[in-house]
């Protein structure tokens, strides 16, 4: 890397489509994440926006020329400078021309110059994104590892619905970031089988309404994340519809439930051969005793609803764990954290414990962000500020692989 404070350098191409103006969001959240940005547009580009807007939001000066830049030689500085090569918006042009080794312009240039990472962001109209020579060439590209961001289903330019659309700025740069966490992250997970649970369970009431609670699956999903990119091979099983998105050495099944028992029955199934047991799933404490068959009216009213106990996942999975397998709880506090938060953990009988105060700005349910406490049946405890959950999940794993060096 050649930019000042050793940002890992992301060169952002821009290729001409409706969706380029999205690209300067992109930029935005890239640098805001501690990237050095340097952009570069086609010439089709500048027909939809001008360089001018993200040489103000980048890090450097955007280029668009291959001749009589000030470099002498763009394509090389770009291409043996860049961790990442990132295509937003993809077009179809863009992409036959790389998958062809085509090379008219800075952008195809700087592609066929570089050894980095190089990720996709495919947008176009739905004939054309599932046009056969479209696909073969996409299929192409990620046969000689290039990682693609499918693009979304939704409105189009023109009006019409259909597969095609820009995925969603955060959604591409979320992927952008896993790639350069992958390539700066040592495989210590490789050949290690992990099962996490994400997201809140969800309890019928009645075909219409259920009792949940505010878990949105974000952390449990950037745990699924960081342990592909470390090497693992993962089960997911999950509550939460919120995109997952593994780029590493590692492979990733989705398992999706909605109650807690049929979380207990998958945990407890998956579990069986695992080395790594994650509990970060926030399941009810408790669920109706019976589910009316029809919707309840109003009219009707409700005179009491009975409750039970649900099943208790975390206490079932330290009961049948395997020879040598760490499992992992999760604690979500109000008050008197690390107090609570040691008391389950000796209730529990879990490997490690973590916590986060909820009632704290920025932490926990539904934020991109969080703060945890990391507790160990050892006595450790490690304390990790508000950072993004990707980074609290490299955290977790940074514990568990010390916990288990240790035994």
């Amino acid at each position: 890397m050649t930019n000042e404070g050793q940002k890992p350098f992301v060169v952002l191409g821009v290729t001409g489509g409706i969706a380029a103006y999205k690209a300067v969001e992109i930029c935005r959240q890239l640098v805001d994440a501690g990237c050095h940005v340097a952009p570069v547009l086609t010439a089709d580009a500048q027909r939809f926006i001008a360089p001018l807007t993200f040489t103000a939001l980048a890090s450097e000066p955007a280029q668009t020329e291959l001749y009589g830049a000030p470099s002498k030689i763009p394509h090389t500085r770009l291409g043996q400078s860049a961790d990442l090569i990132l295509i937003a918006p993809a077009t179809a042009n863009l992409i036959g021309r790389y998958a062809n080794g085509l090379a008219d312009d800075l952008l195809t240039n700087t592609l066929l110059a570089t050894r980095a990472p190089v990720l996709l962001a495919p947008a176009m109209h739905t004939e054309m994104w599932e046009q056969a020579s479209v696909q073969d060439n996409i299929r192409l590209l990620a046969s000689r590892g290039v990682e693609i961001v499918p693009p979304a289903s939704g409105r189009l330019a023109g009006g019409d619905i259909g597969q095609g659309r820009l995925a969603e700025p955060s959604d591409i740069v979320a992927a952008a970031l896993n790639l350069l966490a992958a390539r700066n992250r040592p495989a210590d997970l490789a050949h290690r089988r992990v099962v996490i649970s994400a997201g809140g369970t969800r309890e019928a009431i009645d075909p219409v309404r259920f009792l949940s609670n505010r878990s949105s699956g974000k952390q449990g999903h950037a745990l699924a994340e960081a342990a592909v990119a470390r090497g693992a091979d993962v089960v997911l099983v999950t509550t939460a519809s919120s995109p997952v998105r593994p780029l590493g050495p590692g492979s990733l099944e989705v398992c999706s439930v909605e109650s807690a028992a049929q979380m207990h029955e998958a945990m407890l199934r998956f579990a069986k051969d695992s080395d790594v047991v994650i509990m970060a799933a926030a399941v009810a404490d408790f669920r109706p005793v019976a589910v009316a068959d029809i919707k309840i009216k109003k009219t009707t009213g409700l005179a009491s609803l009975e409750l039970e106990e649900t099943e208790d996942i975390l206490a079932d999975l330290v009961a049948h764990r395997g020879v040598g397998q760490v499992v992992v709880g999760f604690a979500a506090e109000t008050n008197d954290v690390e107090q609570h938060a040691l008391a389950k953990l000796k209730r529990k009988g879990c490997d490690l414990l973590v916590v986060n105060d909820v009632s704290a700005p920025e932490v926990g349910f539904d934020h991109d962000t969080n703060a945890v406490t990391i507790l160990s049946a050892r006595g450790s405890v490690e304390r990790v500020e508000l950072a993004s959950k990707r980074t609290i999940a490299d955290a977790v794993f940074d514990s568990i692989v010390s916990y288990q060096a240790s035994n």
